[in-house]
Parts: C-alpha cells; sequence; structure tokens
C-alpha cells in the first residue's frame, strides 16, 4: 500500500523545526476532528515535528501511523486517527492473509486506545462487481465481532479507477455502500476520500448527506492534481466540511494531499478552510 506506509521516524528538518518552535497553538471552532498524514507535512518531516506541529495547527491526530510512534502521538495529545487493517478482501483467495492480519490489527488498535482501521480493495481483475461484493462480506462477516467487542471500526476506502487506481474495483459510494449494508454492522464503516468520488461521481454534499450513516472516515485532497484544497482547484471544501459538521459527524476529516508550497502554510490554510 504505497501511500499508506506507516510513518516512519526519520531524520531530518532541523531548519522547519527552528523556524516553527515556539509559535502559539492555532485557535480552533473544532466542530470537525482534523487529521492529516504524512504526505502533508512534505519530505522529510519527522515525526516529532509532525506530531508538534500537527497539535500546534490544531489537528487531533494522524492517519497511518505505526505502533512505534504511538507513544509520540500521546505525548502531544494526539490520536492514530486511522491505523492499519488489511487489503484485498475482494479477492477470495487473500482471505486466508487478510482476515487473520485485520483481526490481529484490530486487536493492536484497541489495545492502543484508537478507534479506526483502514481495509482496501483490489483490483477487479476479472471479478464481477458482485462476486467481489459477495467475498468482501463473507470475510467481514467472519470479523467484524472482533471489531464490536473491541469498539474499532473497519473503514474501508473508495478509490477512483480513472486517474490514480485503474481497474480498483472500490470505485463507487454504492458498491461499498452495499457492502456495509450487507454486514450490518455499526463498525463497518466507509472511508469516504473526497477525492476519488470527486473524480468518479461529483455531487458530493448529496452523496455524503444521504450516505452519512454508512460513513467513519473523510479524506480531502485538490482536484485536479491531489495538492492543495484550496481555490486552485474544482472542489469547495468549505461547503463540504460544513455540510459534514451540520450532520453532526463525529469520526475524523483527514488531510491527505501532497503540497506544492510550503507545507506548513498549506496545512494550516486546509485546517483553516475546514474549520467550520
Amino acid at each position: 500500500m504505497t501511500r499508506r506506509t506507516f510513518i516512519p521516524a526519520t531524520a531530518g528538518l532541523a531548519g522547519w523545526s527552528a523556524r516553527a518552535a515556539g509559535q502559539q497553538p492555532v485557535a480552533r471552532k473544532g466542530r470537525l476532528k482534523q487529521s492529516a498524514t504524512r504526505g502533508c507535512f512534505g519530505k522529510g518531516a519527522t515525526m516529532e515535528f509532525m506530531c508538534r506541529e500537527g497539535a500546534r495547527l490544531g489537528l487531533k491526530g494522524l492517519d497511518f501511523v505505526g505502533p512505534a510512534d504511538w507513544p509520540l502521538l500521546k505525548k502531544y495529545g494526539l490520536v492514530s486517527s486511522m491505523c492499519a487493517g488489511t487489503s484485498g478482501i475482494n479477492h477470495k483467495e487473500n482471505h486466508a492473509k487478510a482476515e487473520p492480519q485485520l483481526a490481529e490489527n484490530i486487536v493492536r488498535a484497541a489495545d492502543g486506545g484508537w478507534t479506526n482501521v483502514i481495509v482496501t480493495f483490489a483490483q477487479r481483475q476479472g471479478l464481477s462487481d458482485e462476486e467481489g461484493l459477495e467475498n468482501s462480506v463473507a470475510l467481514l462477516n467472519r470479523v467484524k465481532n472482533v471489531a464490536e467487542d473491541r469498539g474499532v471500526t473497519i473503514c474501508l476506502e473508495v478509490f477512483n479507477s480513472k486517474v490514480n487506481h485503474p481497474d480498483a474495483q472500490a470505485d463507487s459510494t454504492k458498491w461499498v455502500v452495499d457492502i456495509c449494508k450487507r454486514v450490518g454492522s455499526p463498525r463497518v464503516k466507509i472511508l469516504y476520500d473526497i477525492y476519488h468520488m470527486q473524480i468518479m461521481e461529483g455531487d458530493i454534499i448529496r452523496t455524503i448527506r444521504d450516505n452519512i450513516q454508512f460513513i467513519g472516515h473523510f479524506h480531502t485532497a485538490g482536484n485536479p492534481g491531489r495538492n492543495e484544497i484550496d481555490d486552485t482547484q474544482e472542489l469547495n471544501y468549505r461547503a463540504i466540511a460544513r455540510a459534514i459538521a451540520d450532520l453532526n459527524f463525529t469520526g475524523f476529516l483527514g488531510h491527505e494531499y501532497s503540497p506544492l508550497r510550503d507545507p506548513l502554510t498549506s496545512l494550516d490554510q486546509a485546517i483553516s478552510i475546514c474549520d467550520v
């Protein structure tokens, strides 16, 4: 999972650290809990830097942080807002590995005090949508009790198959919502990636309103380009964030874009846009 690689503690960026040191925390309204992924901080950012500056800018968590760095998150009052789960559950031949891996990662997340794990889907590779759906439901039905007992939500991510993930099976909201409906567990929901679904479907706010009960986590990025969520791209993230907040969503809105400008300036702006 390339961009899902969990964040290592890396070296570097002493200049950034010096520049940011001593700055006061940014006050936020906080109607939405916001998180961010490693890429939003630019190349070479250390875990300490990301935790410190993320907390200062008003983030409540970081997505895709591995267990080795959970103590640093807690040091800065952050949570691991999306943990490792498993992948490829739409193909039955992956289940022997994916099922115990998902169960183990649910337990690990719960033991760490966290409440979300991610599940992604493989390409179709000739698999019909109905068969992929049935395979996914079968595995999730076998694992959902672990998630329910541990208070952890399995978040199923949607992708676009047009630009970034050719042949992706989970490329529509409806397909993943149908999985959630068939599993029928409050602990199986969608990781609704706004960038991906803008490419595939558009009509973002209506889709969110119609399916909010099935959504456990959001990701943001600008389209086109998957860069900043500012006025250089086509999505109105302030309106989207307001719609989500008005639905009393209690999960995380996670930023997952690649900055073209100064990373901290861009992240401050992204948080501000969604701080409704």
